[in-house]
Order: structure tokens, then sequence, then C-alpha cells
């Protein structure tokens, strides 16, 4: 039998490579950042074109490389961050893999160009498809600048899953946070289709923080800070009134690399326990640092899972100094036993006793005596009118034949032609027969049995088609606000809202302007509540920034599911008779009333039969 295992040539090792750390641009931004960070850069520049697709460019004032080690880093397994397997155990670096740049340029068209300090001339490589098209000399500043072109130029396949493009610089910049924040002494600048996107000057973490996510961030802010044996915790928690309702400003770092966590997660909500409520997440920016041989980094291509030795520990830790720092600046509550001074006797009452007011009776008062009429200061007199012939009112009313001519007489009606959706006996019947259950499900009756909607579920159907109908359509109607209500956004929530804005001016919302972090909206639909309209659109935004992902679904599709979601009837909330009645008839008058717009049953008929099988 012929010798059927053979080794793979080397671009197609750099492709399937490339399958584990190239899944999207935004990877080659994380790996491009985090070599400009190793090579002690104090000035990156990201440029980005089109998502990503077209372009993707690093700029570092770093160490920079030789002739040598600019044509050796696009050899896989090539780095300079470890020489022998133990270091593995000791690492201080972001990469170490040496793939990062092997990998990419698999895939994608790169050019380079590096300079050292000490060398007056740098370096130019253009590698196409992981092969090196040209090395020559250039002048060129002190540092590396990589320009990632073309991605996925030879898999057409891989680059037909990419989303589209606001999806794509999306994520990128959410690596772009994620390594800005963790290096607040490195100054970044971001820049999209030739616009700025943000420009981050050297600083401290707490300024790191409101420049990325805007000045509103500023009075949200407590600071965490506690140093043990086991691990060194600092950062910042939001305080617990700010808790929003989907998972937004949460962020781990350990020995400033950029790490999920669900159980440290847990850690932190619970020290939220009793603050926020339970559908609720909070707000954090922590940093930890640890023994790097205590800490497994390797267990996850992407790096972002990691492997503690002693987690339990860290769980605790991690608890109660988060409670610790809740208590400390006044954000939990307390048990305060001080007085109040504003119900201090005043000085000059303390010597002062109760007085004891004196009551008088006149025993010789009697109402029923006539007296003579007083006169008042203006010179009228008040005189008792006669009661004389009040008898003359019920004259004739102890006639019987009155009685049977009054009962003759017809009262007049309306029409029985008038049109009425129901009979008085018919809305009396058919109320009766709608109930609200555990203030969760409505139920009615049917001609086949028992007829039991889901309220939540069932508003959400009802809600889509509405606001779905309304974006197509661009016949929303808008509720004009008395004053226009001025609400704060961080840059890349504002770019959502501008993404969004057509099909939320269609639904009924009206903006004034959208300038740098405040939006002004004059007008909102019909069916939210002005003191609603910044939860609203708080959440429109992170649902949107989460949920949209899929390029299956449109965006009017999309909006109109986060709008339902939102806006829809809770479980827990009361019903009147006539709601129900309502959620009943639009149910049935949606197109698709059988599932919600998450695929989710909206109601369930219970046969008489079935009914009848429980009293057997």
């Amino acid at each position: 039998m012929a010798d059927i295992i053979k080794l793979l040539p080397d671009h197609v090792a750099n492709q399937i490579a490339a399958g584990e750390v190239v899944q999207r641009p935004a990877s080659v931004v994380k790996e491009l950042m985090e070599n400009a960070i190793d090579a002690g850069a104090t000035s990156i520049k990201l440029i980005i074109k089109d998502g990503g697709k077209t372009l993707i460019q690093v700029v570092d004032d770093g160490v920079g490389m030789s002739e040598t080690d600019a044509r050796l880093s696009f050899e896989r397994h090539a780095t300079s961050k470890i020489s022998s397997a133990q270091d593995l155990f000791n690492l201080e670096t972001k990469g170490f893999r040496g793939e990062a740049l092997a990998s990419i340029a698999a895939i994608a068209h790169v050019d380079m160009q590096t300079r050292t300090e000490d060398n007056e001339i740098g370096t130019h490589l253009k590698i196409e498809g992981s092969k090196i098209v040209s090395q020559e000399v250039v002048a060129t500043p002190k540092g590396t600048s990589i320009s990632v072109k073309n991605l996925f130029f030879n898999i057409p396949a891989r680059r037909n899953f990419l989303k589209s493009n606001q999806v794509e610089l999306r994520h990128i910049t959410d690596e772009f946070h994620r390594v800005a924040m963790v290096h607040p002494n490195v100054e970044f600048h971001f820049y999209n289709n030739g616009s700025e996107m943000f420009n981050l000057p050297s600083t401290k973490h707490r300024q790191r923080i409101v420049h990325i996510f805007g000045s509103k961030m500023e009075h949200r802010l407590v600071p965490v800070n506690e140093e043990t044996e086991v691990v060194k915790v600092s950062g910042f928690i939001c305080k617990p009134e700010f808790a929003k309702k989907s998972r937004g400003e949460q962020f781990f770092f350990a020995n400033n690399r950029y790490i999920k966590s669900p159980y440290l997660h847990h850690a932190v909500v619970a020290a939220f326990e009793g603050l926020i409520k339970s559908d609720t997440y909070p707000g954090y920016f922590l940093f930890l640092d640890v023994d790097p041989a205590s800490i497994d980094i390797n267990i996850h291509p992407t790096k972002t899972e990691v492997k503690f030795d002693d987690e339990n520990t860290l769980y605790a830790i991690l608890r109660s100094t988060i409670k610790h720092s809740l208590g400390q600046f006044n954000v939990a509550p307390v048990l305060d036993f001080d007085h109040d001074p504003n119900l201090d006797t005043p000085y000059s009452y303390k010597e002062k006793g109760a007085v004891i007011p004196k009551v008088t009776v006149d025993v010789t008062f009697n109402p029923f005596k006539e007296t003579a009429p007083k006169e008042n200061t203006s010179g009228s007199s008040f005189r008792k009118q006669s009661t004389k012939g009040w008898e003359d009112l019920y004259e004739g009313l102890g006639n019987q034949n009155d009685h049977q001519e009054f009962s003759s007489v017809v009262i007049e009606s309306e029409s029985e032609e008038q049109g009425t959706l129901y009979s008085g006996e018919e809305i009396e019947e058919h109320l009766a027969a709608t109930f609200q259950l555990r203030r969760k499900f409505v139920v009615s009756t049917v001609k086949s049995g028992m007829l039991v909607i889901h309220q939540n579920r069932a508003h959400e159907r009802i809600l889509f088609e509405k606001f779905l109908g309304e974006i197509t359509v661009k016949e929303g109607v808008s509720q004009q606000l008395l004053f226009p209500l001025e609400l704060t956004f961080n840059k890349q929530e504002l770019a959502v809202l501008k993404e969004i804005q057509e099909s939320l001016t269609n639904i009924g919302f009206a903006f004034q302007s959208l300038e740098e972090e405040t939006v002004k909206v004059t007008g909102v639909p019909m069916m939210v509540p002005e003191s609603g309209i910044g939860t609203v659109l708080d959440r429109l935004i992170a649902d949107y920034m989460e949920g949209y992902t899929d390029g299956s679904i449109s965006q009017a599709e999309m909006l109109a599911k986060v709008l339902s979601r939102n806006l829809a009837v809770r479980t827990g909330d009361m019903l009147d008779s006539e709601s129900q009645l309502m959620l009943v008839n639009n149910l049935f008058a949606c197109k698709e009333p059988t599932l919600s717009p998450f695929q989710k049953i909206t109601y369930t008929i219970i046969s008489e039969g079935d009914i009848d099988k429980k009293f057997n």
C-alpha cells in the first residue's frame, strides 16, 4: 500500500492557520495593534476603509525591525517574544505564537515599511498570498507601518461570509476600545474612510474611559482598588442606578490583556445583589494583575478565554472588593442613626412650655329659637325665607291615575339601525369570557375550547407588524414634544443612531440635530412615553449593536424586532378588559399570529375534550 500521509505545502498550512487567527477584519486589527504595543510604541494610528475589507493600516513609532527581521516576521512560528517552552508560563507580551503576520499575509495583500532607530533607511516589503513580491529600501520614519489590503482576496467563500461595512466597523471599534483602554499611556488615532473617529491623548485610566465612552461616563464611575497576595484589582465600576438592560460597558483585563470570564462576571453581579434589578447588568472596567505563572492564556486561538489556577479565591476577592468600594463611596445603602437637625426644637423655644388652648361653650344657645336678623357691615340683612307652600310641589302625586299616565310614557332611544361593534349584551358576554391569568396570559373562549394567549409575545407580534409597515410605507405618526429633549451618547452609539436615523424617522421619531455626543429629540412615536425616550433609545442602540449581525434580515426588520421587544406589554403588567379584548382582536388581525417575531408560540388552544379528560 502506498504512503498516504503527506506534508502540507506552506501556503496551505498558512491558510489553515489564518482560519484560526483571522476570522474577520477586527481580528487583523487586534493582532497588528498588539504587535505595535509589544514594540514599545507611544503613538498608534489605525486607518480603516470599507469596514476593513479594502484597507487596514496600523502605523506605530515603536522600535521597528531590521531588514532580516522584517522578512523573517512573515515566516510561521517566527517570534521575538519567547525563546524556550518555559517562557510560555511567564508571558508578559501580547503575541507569542508567531503566526499572526504569516496568517494575515496568506489571505491578503500586505505592504510593510519599517525602520529601527539605529538605521538611516528602512525596509519596504510587499507580500501577496504568502509570496514576497518585492523588497527594497525606503526612507521611512522610525517604527513600523503595515497595510493589509483586499482581505480574503484569494478565498472568496470567506469574504462572502463577512457582514456589512457597518457591522464590521463595529467589531473593529470594539477591538480598538479593548486595546486603547488598557494602555492609557499610549496615544491613539482612529480614522474611518478619511474621517477621524477617535483622538485619544496619553492620559490616565479614568480619563481614557471618559474619552472613549463620552463625558456622561465621568460621574458614573466608582473607583475600585485592592491588593492581595493573589491578585491586584484596580479599575472602576458604574453606579447601580446606571445598570442597563443589555450587556453594555463590561470589560475584564488580566495582565493588560482583554479577557472574557463568565465566572468572574458572576462575581461582579453577585456584589451588586440587592442594588440593581435582576434583569439589568452593571457596567465595569476591571484590571487584574496576577502572577503570569498562575494564568494560562493559550487555551483559545483568540486568547480572550483564559484559565486561572485558583478561580475560587479570585471570585471571593473580586466580590468583596466591589462590595467594599460600593460601601466606601456611599453607593450602597447603609443604616444611618444620625438625627435630622431639621427636627430639632429652635433654641428660642427650648425653655417654653406647651400652652393648652381654652374651649368655651355657650350653654344658652338654642338652634330652634327665632332670632332677629343680624345686620352685617355692608348694611344688607339676612332673613330666613318662609317655607310656606312647599307642600304644593307634590300636588297630584298621590293620584293613582297619574301613575298610569307616567308609566305609559315612552322614552326616546337611539335608532337600532345605528352601527355598533357589539351590542351591550354582546360586549358584556365577550368581556366576561376574557380574563387575565397571573398577569401573564389572556384567556378567552373559542368554539373548540379555551384560548390561552401569551400577552408579551402576542403584543410583540402586533407591534412588529405595525412598525415594519410604518418603516416600509413611511407613515409613522409622530407626537411632537413641547420642548426638545437633549440626550448624550458616545461616538459609537451616535454612529449607530445615524445609521438607523431614516428608519426611526419613518416610525415617528424626529431629530433636530445629531451633533457630537448630543442628540436633540423633538418628536416620538405615539406609543413611546416622554419620560422613557432616553431609555428606549439606549435599549434600541444596545440591542441593535448586539443583534444586527445577521445579514439575512433587513435593517427595517431588525429595527422592528428591537422596538417591539422594548415597547411590548411585559409579563406582570395588569390589563383591563378592553385591553385584553383589543389584544385578542389585533393578534388575529396579524399576518402571522401564531409566532412572535422571535419565533416563539404566541397562543395555544386547549380543546374541550382535553378539559373533559381531566375529570375522568
